[in-house]
């Protein structure tokens, strides 16, 4: 239990009925999750309004009702408080409830349009070898320490955060490395954590169904390092013609990284090939299992954190040698009949363009490839004839199929794709709605040493359609036929 007043701490209140000198068991915005003597926050969203909840909230035991707009009937046991925003106010009442659990551990956020995943999970594993207590919060999973806990955001909702700084907290923790995405900052999903550095690792098209303008969706991702103290680090790509924004305002220690232009940290890439590539970085040469210039990127960003974490330079590059592929990040399989079949995240532009540059890179010219992509329904509807374009244009065979098409129909949107195919490259593409027969007419496409690229679901083990979600494993099944073309 703990006392309102000191959960509202640093919420801006502009109006107060009741007395805040109460107990409070919990902080809720779910009404179905509120018990006796639960603290509920009306909060606005996309699907449903907070405010139309709060008499059930009451009637299941609520003691505080915080709101951006009293109900007509105001309960004299009950203390209702009105704030400008409900979403900041959850947020700072999360952090408070936990005891403000980003403040005992350096927490630091990544953020961009690729590879957020990636540079966050493998800073948990690295420091994890490195013998220390570690927390990660991604796309993939919640890890505190050596405790998974599942996850369906790349940002989880504030309480969700804080409650697992605090489970990181009681655990040890020491670092914690955390996804922050466009849309948790904008959501203030972040609002209240302490923030001992910032990573920022590219911008490319995305999220445009929800920020409406690319300039929105950059400016979102830069308030992460306008709100950083100024003890905390600011790390940015400054290859990316946005990575210099990013660092305009930020009152952070400034730091920069790149492969092509002047930084503070450089690396070059000396080989690349299936089995890793050798980078250059400090003078000393590393040899890296990731592949691909975007991952060069990546494992640069990684050994700058490291540095400005204070871990030995030496120390960080042998850990960076044995670190493995996130699932479902250039994750490959290579069949009996030399067929490799490659499966990756890329769900945009940029990411896909990037996966099919490495690919093309790796080939020595005589090997086809055959590319599986499709796109995510009631998202960004402008990236699809992109994606269709880049496919076609730098596969020899694409094949458009369904993603996750949620309420939208599989094939309105495989439509979407097809507009983006240049009429010289429209022999060269299939499309299957059904990504399983999709995946498997790619297989059953592939000869001896050709490529197979299944792009868009990576790590995701799911397919949703109209509210369900379904078994569906992009890596298993393409191994799958593959083995079982090679009986």
């Amino acid at each position: 239990m703990k006392s309102l007043k000191d959960i509202l701490y640093g919420v801006g209140l502009s109006a107060v009925s009741g007395s805040t000198d109460i107990d409070i068991r919990a902080v809720q915005f779910d009404s179905r999750a509120v018990q006796n003597k639960d603290a509920f926050v009306a909060v606005r969203g996309s699907m449903a309004d907070g405010h139309k909840f709060i008499e059930k909230a009451v009637e299941a035991g609520a003691h505080a009702v915080i709101c951006e707009e009293f109900p007509e009937q105001l309960l004299e046991n009950i203390t209702y408080i009105e704030v400008g925003n409900a979403k900041k106010a959850l947020s700072v009442m999360a952090s408070n409830f936990y005891d403000v659990p980003s403040r005992n551990l350096k927490l630091v956020g990544v953020t961009g349009t690729n590879g957020k995943t990636t540079v966050s999970t493998l800073l948990y594993q690295l420091f994890k070898r490195a013998g220390y207590k570690v927390g990660l919060i991604s796309t993939i999973r919640i890890m505190v320490d050596d405790k998974e806990y599942p996850t369906r955001l790349t940002t989880p909702d504030a309480l969700t955060i804080n409650k697992h700084l605090f489970l990181m907290n009681e655990a040890g923790v020491e670092f914690c490395f955390m996804e922050v995405s466009s849309h948790g900052i904008d959501q203030y999903r972040t609002e209240g954590l302490n923030f001992s550095g910032a990573i920022f690792t590219n911008l490319s098209h995305d999220h445009l169904d929800y920020h409406k303008t690319f300039e929105a969706y950059r400016d979102t991702k830069k308030k992460l390092f306008d709100d950083l103290p100024k003890k905390a680090f600011a790390l940015s790509n400054v290859d990316d013609k946005n990575g210099l924004v990013m660092l305009q305002n930020t009152r952070a220690r400034k730091f920069t990284y790149a492969l092509k232009t002047f930084a503070d940290y450089r690396a070059q890439v000396l080989e690349n090939q299936f089995s890793g590539q050798l980078l250059k970085i400090d003078e000393n040469e590393l040899w890296t299992r990731l592949i691909g210039r975007f991952n060069a990127y990546n494992i640069l960003a990684i050994y700058a954190t490291a540095d400005l974490l204070g871990l030995e330079k030496i120390e960080t590059l042998k850990l960076l040698s044995e670190l493995e592929n996130v699932d479902g990040r250039f994750q490959y399989f290579i069949s009996k009949e030399r067929i490799t079949a490659i499966v990756d995240y890329a769900h945009t532009p940029d990411a896909l363009k990037n996966v099919l540059d490495t690919i093309h890179a790796l080939r020595t010219g005589n090997e086809n490839v055959i590319t599986v992509v499709g796109c995510g329904g009631d998202r960004d509807k402008s990236k699809r004839p992109v994606m269709g374009h880049i496919a076609s244009q730098m596969s020899n065979k694409a094949i458009f199929t369904s993603d996750n098409p949620r309420s939208e129909s599989p094939m309105e949107i495989i439509h979407d794709m097809e507009n983006g195919v240049e009429p010289q490259n429209s022999a060269k593409t299939l499309s299957i709605e059904d990504r399983r027969q999709a995946i498997k007419a790619a297989c059953q496409l592939a000869i001896e040493n050709d490529i197979i690229l299944v792009a868009g679901k990576g790590h995701e083990t799911y397919q949703e359609t109209n509210g369900e979600r379904v078994d569906f494993d992009d890596f298993k099944i393409v191994k799958e036929v593959l083995t079982s073309l090679s009986k």
